[in-house]
């Protein structure tokens, strides 16, 4: 079976070799990976060179969030460093568009908005501070993530529609969130199954635990991809 370049892993683990240890069991199996902050110091730059020499798409979820000024200057040196190709920050006007200004024209990268965070509820907001539903919120920052000129957005499988409906058919609608059917759903909300993420309009799914931690990492990210069909 071919990798399903839709299918994100997202490599949360512990140190650089543990997750070198994973991609290599994986093997064919998969063919894009993310680097989120746990491995940010834990040789997380250098490990996505790596799979990027190997022929990898790599996904660097670092949720970039400061002023204007220092988001610019780190998507720049995030395309100088030709280490990845998708890029989240936050769903923000001012980091949106420094974001966009940082990759100066290169759009191989493509910069993607988090809107809210999958483990966030109706509640969660309310305790933050925010008068708006989840839905409400996301279809505002999904609003200012086009008007930014950045490429698509991170949201949960319950709001992909929303974001593929506003975004239109080349938008990239990324869903964390995802759990094969009968997996636990750990600390995620706002989850669903592969087919139905798809179906609701997603471009690509994030799916980390259920893969990594399984006795057989390469058939559950084939059996992962058989759910997609």
């Amino acid at each position: 079976m071919v990798a399903d370049p839709r299918l994100i892993v997202a490599l949360d683990l512990n140190g650089r070799a543990q997750a070198e240890a994973v991609v290599e069991r994986l093997g064919d199996a998969v063919s894009f990976y993310k680097i989120g902050l746990q491995l940010l110091t834990g040789g997380g730059m250098d490990l996505a060179r790596t799979l990027k020499a190997g022929g990898r798409k790599v996904f660097l979820d670092w949720k970039l969030h400061d002023i204007g000024a220092t988001v610019e200057k780190a998507a720049a040196a995030i395309v100088a460093s030709g280490a990845c190709d998708f890029l989240t920050v936050h769903a923000e006007p001012q980091v949106l568009a420094a974001a966009v200004r940082g990759r100066v024209g290169d759009t191989k990268l493509k910069i993607l908005g988090v809107t809210v965070l999958t483990s966030l509820s109706d509640a969660d907001l309310l305790d933050i501070g925010y008068q708006a539903s989840v839905a409400d919120l996301i279809e505002r920052r999904v609003g200012q993530v086009i008007d930014a000129g950045a490429d698509g957005v991170i949201v949960s499988p319950h709001e992909a529609h929303l974001a593929r409906r506003m975004g239109g058919p080349d938008f990239l609608v990324v869903t964390p969130g995802v759990r094969p059917a009968g997996a636990p759903l750990d600390d995620q909300v706002r989850a669903a199954t592969p087919a139905a993420a798809l179906a609701a309009g997603a471009s690509h799914l994030v799916i980390g635990r259920p893969i990594t931690a399984a006795p057989d990492p390469a058939a559950a990210a084939r059996a992962v991809v058989e759910e997609m069909a």
